[in-house]
């Protein structure tokens, strides 16, 4: 049991549903750890099943796994800004439920046992209810400023519809996955611009001293703007040589504004280099996902797209899972060898998985080697912070 007071109300049940970020952070994790297998069988043909295997992989590592993630980092966060009581108990026991009913619904529907219809109901009702309840608690908390976070939930809830179009219209089948790369690269350009900086300047002045992350400033205005307007023109337009273009643009301003966070002097805190190297990954995504764009007879679009996937989304999240886990659980904010060993082995799946192409070994095999190895790392997180996550703050 957990009982905790914010603003007067208190809370007092299993300290697992006690903050957003212990069931979602824990399940998300673990059922990475589990699709990504699934998905190397189905990639190598070792499991055959009805339906477009390749859109349920898409649909659920962005819907799925990073839908739990962002609802766990989102709703732990909300009482910071409004001072109100944590969603907590059966409220958020129930938003769990809407989440694994989602899950279930992608493979009944991936498997021909239900149509989209009803598909689309089940995916649907744990984004309304995050997004509803985020609305509420921001309002409550008169802490209207942050609305446009809310919309940023609604607008991955319109990007999981139009998932669904493909099966009633000609829409691209991979449109909707575009857009929520789209979206989850801003969200690491704004989430993790954001506390990049702030928890290196955080040590930095503990340990070292002057010179501190640059303040937020121009640079950091247009590479946020500049990453939306590429990934979205991407998005729609995944084959034009100008989108490929404005995603170059991008990427040399991330790496101006990622310059000026004094990440080479973090190398002995694993906890905030792994920030600066989540971020890198993502200055890779663009300039990789750039140059597919305009010569796609070099660099494999694929391959650009898990720099990221796998490699900017899979690793900013453990970052913010590791610290967030750590930090909201009483432990103390270090990260011994098993942290470590999660963010090697979800770097070295991304890394491989991302050369699969060039490499001169077995293409699909590699790609099932890489995506084991990326799954082994959430496994471990699973595994590791899962005792942290089930039981009451230390």
């Amino acid at each position: 049991m957990s009982e905790i007071q914010i603003g007067g109300r208190r809370y007092s049940g299993p300290a697992f549903f006690s903050f957003a970020f212990r069931p979602l952070f824990f399940s998300g994790a673990l059922f990475a750890g589990i699709a990504i297998p699934a998905w190397a069988c189905l990639f190598t043909g070792q499991l055959v099943v009805a339906g477009d295997p390749m859109r349920w992989h898409a649909h659920e590592m962005l819907f799925g796994f990073l839908g739990a993630i962002i609802g766990g980092f989102l709703l732990t966060a909300i009482p910071n800004w409004t001072g109100r009581l944590p969603v907590a108990g059966a409220p958020l026991a129930g938003l769990l439920g809407l989440w694994l009913l989602g899950r279930i619904g992608a493979v009944l529907q991936a498997t021909g046992v239900i149509g989209p219809e009803v598909g689309i109901v089940l995916e649907l009702l744990y984004w309304l209810a995050l997004s509803g309840a985020a609305f509420r608690e921001i309002i409550a908390g008169n802490n209207k400023r942050n609305l446009p976070v809310v919309a940023m939930i609604a607008a991955f809830a319109l990007a999981d519809i139009v998932t669904f179009l493909p099966d009633w219209t000609s829409v691209d089948p991979m449109l909707g996955a575009h857009l929520a790369i789209a979206l989850a690269a801003t969200l690491i350009s704004l989430i993790g611009g954001r506390i990049t900086p702030s928890f290196t300047r955080n040590w930095l002045a503990k340990e070292k001293g002057e010179p501190f992350p640059a303040p937020f400033g121009l640079i950091d205005k247009a590479a946020v703007a500049a990453t939306l307007i590429a990934m979205l023109a991407w998005a729609v337009f995944p084959d034009a040589a100008w989108a490929g273009g404005l995603l170059l643009v991008a990427a040399v301003v991330q790496a101006i504004r990622l310059a000026r966070w004094q990440g080479q002097r973090t190398f002995q805190e694993p906890l905030v280099v792994i920030l600066h190297l989540g971020y890198l990954w993502l200055v890779v995504g663009l300039l990789a996902l750039g140059a597919s764009a305009i010569a796609p007879e070099r660099i494999m679009a694929t391959a650009a797209l898990h720099a990221l996937t796998a490699g900017a989304v899979g690793t900013m999240t453990l970052a913010v899972m590791t610290r967030a886990s750590l930090g909201h659980t009483g432990r103390p904010l270090v990260a011994d060898r098993g942290t470590q060993a999660i963010y090697t082995l979800v770097i070295l799946g991304a890394v491989t998985r991302v050369l699969a192409p060039w490499l001169p070994t077995d293409y699909p095999e590699t790609v099932a080697a890489a995506g084991l190895l990326w799954a082994a790392g959430f496994l471990l997180f699973a595994v590791k912070y899962g005792r942290y996550l089930f039981s009451a703050r230390a």
